[in-house]
C-alpha cells in the first residue's frame, strides 16, 4: 500500500491495490466474524465467508475505482436487491460501518485514505438500510452480501 501525496489525486484503488484491497475483505469479514456487535449481520451471511470476501473484494475493486471486476462477475452492480430479505436498520448499518473502519485500521489505512471513503462508505451503508428498525429475527444463512 502506498500514500500519494496530499496534493496529489488518486483513487483508493490506486492507493491499496489489488492485494491491499483482497486483505481489506478479508479483514472486514474477520471482524464481522468477531466482534460482538456485529452478530447480527453475521448471522445474516452463510456459515463459510470465502465466496462472499472475493465478491465483496471485486464490488470493493470496481467501486475505488479498479478496473470493473464485480461488473464482469455479477452483470450488475445492484446492491439493494441481495439485501431486500432481510431487515437492515441503523443499528446493522452501523455494525457494518464499524467493521469497515476497523477493517481499514487493521490493514494500516492512511488518514487520508480513512478520509477519502468515510462518507462514500456511510453512503452506501445507508443505501441497502431498508428499515427504520432492525429486526434480530430476519436472519438466514444464505445471504451473499454483494455476490
Amino acid at each position: 500500500m502506498t500514500d500519494a501525496a496530499p496534493d496529489t489525486f488518486t483513487t483508493p484503488y490506486e492507493i491499496l491495490g489489488d492485494a491491499g484491497i483482497r486483505r481489506l475483505a478479508e479483514a472486514f469479514y474477520e471482524i464481522m466474524d468477531t466482534l460482538p456487535e456485529a452478530a447480527d449481520i453475521r448471522a445474516m451471511h452463510a456459515a463459510d465467508l470465502g465466496h462472499v470476501t472475493r465478491m465483496l473484494a471485486a464490488y470493493l475493486t470496481q467501486w475505488m475505482g479498479g478496473p470493473p471486476v464485480y461488473l464482469a462477475l455479477k452483470g450488475s452492480v445492484c446492491l439493494t436487491a441481495p439485501h431486500e430479505p432481510y431487515r437492515i436498520g441503523p443499528v446493522e448499518r452501523d455494525a457494518w460501518l464499524k467493521c469497515m473502519d476497523l477493517a481499514l485500521e487493521q490493514v494500516g489505512a492512511s488518514e487520508q485514505l480513512k478520509a477519502m471513503l468515510h462518507e462514500p462508505l456511510r453512503r452506501v451503508a445507508d443505501a441497502v438500510r431498508n428499515s427504520d428498525h432492525g429486526d434480530r429475527n430476519a436472519r438466514s444463512p444464505d445471504i451473499i452480501a454483494v455476490g
